[in-house]
């Protein structure tokens, strides 16, 4: 694996390369360093070397500086709002109280059904192995990737973005993400609980993820189901999660209005 910190639009993990987006670029803050620490000691924990690139020399030099103080990054205080990504148009940044996992209509139905998110091999019940050499696997991640649920910062786009990219088999347009946006379901939940998941992990690269599962009446926060799905799934919420779901209309003109919309409903509950 490779981190390439230079100044980058986003935080991207292609093709077993970190493109890491600094907020301040050259200076790492000192969430950023955690995040950096935290993806070597994860891919590390796989059998796998880290190769640190940058174009300014000062970063890898704090970088090999802070793991040998890995500890003074260790229970660091959470910001509010993450601007190394500012990919969302309203809020110019992440915003860390809910993260939120989305997931396309027929994904949604079994997950009622089961009560609980699952990771790919347990969902699809087939091996890691066999998941990773797909072709839905654009990004190339590797094997271990399988075996978590993965979850976004509660505002971002990234997972309605997937959904329409698996939906349509090719990457979105501008026109898929605005005029034919058919938007997930989002599994919302707060940061901090999720967090206390004895299977809960951080990889460096996304919030949070958990291995195997997370049973939704034990965490989730909110269910946001759009509007136009109501009729299809009402009868399928278990009763313990009936306070939990909401359903929304998509009247908004494009990916990014939305995710603003969900976002503000869920953290004004």
């Amino acid at each position: 694996m490779i981190i390439k910190i230079c100044n980058h639009d986003c935080t991207e993990l292609w093709d077993g390369i970190l493109y890491k987006k600094l907020s301040n670029y050259p200076v790492i803050s000192n969430w950023e360093m955690k995040n950096v620490i935290d993806f070597i000691y994860y891919e590390e924990s796989h059998g796998r070397t880290v190769e640190i690139i940058s174009d300014n020399a000062s970063i890898p030099a704090a970088i090999k500086n802070a793991l040998n103080h890995r500890e003074e990054y260790t229970n660091l205080q959470k910001p509010e709002k993450i601007t190394e990504c500012t990919a969302c148009r309203d809020r110019k940044g992440c915003m860390t109280k809910f993260v939120c996992h989305t997931a396309p209509l027929e994904n949604a139905i079994k997950i009622l059904e089961c009560g609980s998110l699952l990771s790919a091999v347990n969902a699809r019940k087939l091996p890691a192995k066999l998941l990773a050499k797909e072709e839905r696997n654009a990004a190339h991640d590797p094997e271990d990737f399988f075996h978590y649920v993965m979850f976004t910062w509660g505002n971002c786009q990234a997972g309605d973005r997937l959904v329409m990219e698996r939906k349509l088999k090719r990457f979105p347009t501008e026109e898929d993400l605005s005029l034919n946006l058919t938007p997930g379901v989002r599994f919302y939940f707060e940061y901090d609980t999720l967090d206390n998941h004895p299977q809960a992990v951080h990889d460096g690269f996304l919030p949070i993820k958990v291995k195997d599962e997370v049973v939704l009446c034990d965490y989730v926060y909110a269910i946001i189901i759009p509007g136009a799905y109501r009729e299809l799934l009402e009868t399928m919420i278990p009763d313990k999660l009936l306070g939990k779901v909401f359903y929304v209309d998509n009247d908004c003109k494009d990916v990014w209005d939305w995710s603003e919309k969900v976002y503000s409903l869920v953290e004004n509950l």
